[in-house]
């Protein structure tokens, strides 16, 4: 049986001479999964021929609904294709589960690999042990990938929890997660692996310490982190965008940790979300690691509009009152001529001429209601880049899933339609008292004109690459109103799972809300993606030293 050939990432000075066999892709253990955006980058990663999940792990049961049938996609990609019709009738709504006899041994395998646990719990701890013990072989090449919560990191969680009287830092276990996952590069020692986390984590800080820096120092010597005396492998921590790296013993108030922030944006992803990823890399006997390509810039910013723009406009539901097209648009209508009336007597005359557009865009719209599953035309979907295209679109799905709008109160309906047209005249969205300054768009907050809240309401700008997507987008959806006023809504799951590169044949399971947490909580897949191709070269260098084969430098001479 042929093999498959694996190339490896160039370095930004280098080309491609030769290339590097593995006799079996590289595995993969991914913690704290969420709906798999890390691992659906990886696992596609060299035409899905560079890397295999042996498992992932996710605390959130509807999450792991995602996962599983996610694997069971991929599965049936690499095993069974003549069964890939059972997913897409799922999918196009011909069938109420997505595996028949046939492809039934497929979907159980794909019941094995995505499992629900809770990682840091006793009974989390030992089941994931088990499955590495029966899973995973630790004689050949892993990589572990996976990013600990961030509620206790971020800004906003920091603030929250700030807030409260009796909130201990040290004693919010959230903040140690990531020992369990130092503990399994300690037991298991992966040839790499990669972690992810939220900005907020490079100032987090207990009692006075800083978190990063000690977090740095563990993941270098995770024996000496966890108190075992015994030498273990230790490994390099690098950046994935700049020189930036420590290694055992080394200064780490030499390290700017910014050199670890990844900008999404200048990736190809239509979001500006800056994350830390550390790339940690075992040493060998010399105490050397492999040379690594950098994250390849993309040539151009890509938008909102560019990924967004093509899909089906509809139209949200009314809350408050009985639903209707009719209704609808009886009620946009009379908020653009409240506003209108308004914006003639403050001498606006900018705006509103530009409201006077929408209002009569308005009789000439006519609007679906989203659902979960939206007809799609064959041609829906295009982004302007090729690249972009083979990655998110696929011919075989009738409908755009997850496509259903949140319900507006009519309130949210004035607020979002002056503030997405706002946005089209002073290409900024609308911020706090002085510009939402019209009757009926302040919210009945009594700290509105503190200042605090001037984001409370914000456009993605269509020129523009979106803000970041975060699980607050669950909870509602003012700081994500989609730059289309005669829409007047604000994001569905499918459209922040496209700013997120979730590829359309990705179905989020559960509810609404539960599909708007797994997306706000994911990691860039298209991103994954492009790290994985970094780490592939990364393995095959040290698979090929190891085997004396020709050096990096050699094979890319």
């Amino acid at each position: 049986m042929n093999q498959p050939q694996m190339r490896l990432p160039l370095r930004q000075d280098t080309t491609l001479a030769a290339a590097v066999t593995l006799p079996k892709p590289v595995q993969i253990v991914d913690l704290f999964a969420g709906p798999g955006g890390l691992g659906e980058g990886f696992a596609s990663s060299g035409d899905g021929k560079h890397f295999e999940i042996v498992v992932s792990a996710e605390m959130d049961p509807v999450a792991r609904e995602t996962l599983r049938l996610r694997a069971f996609y991929r599965l049936l990609k690499a095993r069974n294709p003549e069964c890939l019709e059972d997913y897409y009738d799922f999918c196009n709504g011909k069938s109420d589960r997505p595996y028949t006899a046939a492809s039934e041994p497929e979907w159980e395998e794909a019941d094995a690999e995505a499992r629900c646990i809770t990682l840091g719990s006793e009974k989390g701890d030992a089941e994931l042990d088990a499955i590495l013990d029966e899973r995973l072989d630790t004689s050949r090449p892993w990589v572990l990938i996976g990013g600990p919560p961030c509620q206790a990191y971020s800004i906003v969680g920091r603030a929250r929890n700030q807030a409260k009287v009796d909130y201990r830092a040290k004693e919010d276990p959230r903040h140690f997660l990531y020992k369990e996952y130092l503990r399994i590069i300690k037991e298991r020692k992966p040839s790499v692996f990669v972690m992810e986390n939220v900005k907020g984590i490079l100032s987090s800080k207990i009692d006075g310490q800083g978190i990063f820096s000690q977090i740095l120092q563990d993941l270098t010597d995770p024996n000496a982190a966890l108190n075992d005396p015994k030498p273990g492998t230790k490994y390099r921590i690098c950046s994935l965008v700049s020189t930036q790296s420590y290694g055992p013993g080394e200064d780490v108030e030499r390290v700017d940790p910014r050199g670890f922030i990844i900008k999404a944006e200048n990736y190809g992803i239509p979001q500006a979300r800056h994350r830390v990823i550390l790339l940690g890399i075992a040493l060998d006997e010399e105490g050397n690691v492999p040379e690594h390509a950098w994250l390849e810039e993309f040539a151009e910013k890509v938008s909102v509009r560019q990924v967004l723009g093509d899909l089906p406009k509809i139209r949200s539901r009314l809350t408050k009152q009985k639903d209707s097209d009719k209704a609808w648009y009886r009620e946009v209508a009379d908020q653009v001529d409240s506003l209108q009336a308004e914006l003639g007597e403050r001498s606006d005359v900018k705006l509103a001429a530009e409201m006077d557009v929408v209002r009569r865009g308005l009789i000439s719209a006519s609007l679906q209601v989203g659902s979960l599953r939206v007809s799609r035309a064959v041609d829906d979907g295009k982004t302007g880049f090729d690249s972009l295209d083979q990655w998110y679109r696929d011919g075989h799905l009738d409908y755009w899933l997850n496509h259903d709008a949140r319900g507006h109160m009519p309130s949210d309906l004035r607020r979002y339609v002056f503030a997405c047209t706002y946005a089209r005249v002073y290409k900024t969205s609308p911020k706090g008292h002085q510009q939402f300054s019209l009757s009926g768009l302040a919210p009945a907050h009594k700290n509105w004109e503190s200042g605090k809240f001037s984001d409370r309401f914000r456009v993605q700008l269509e020129g523009q690459p979106s803000t970041t997507i975060t699980s607050h987008i669950s909870k509602d959806g003012h700081y994500f109103i989609h730059y289309d006023p005669w829409q007047c809504r604000s994001l569905t799951v499918r459209e922040a799972a496209r700013v997120q590169t979730f590829p359309d044949n990705y179905f989020f399971q559960g509810n609404r809300t539960q599909q708007f947490h797994q997306v706000g909580n994911a990691v860039p897949p298209l991103l994954a993606r492009k790290i994985a191709e970094v780490v592939a070269g990364i393995v095959y260098q040290q698979v090929s030293r190891r085997n004396g084969e020709k050096t990096f430098d050699e094979i890319t001479a």
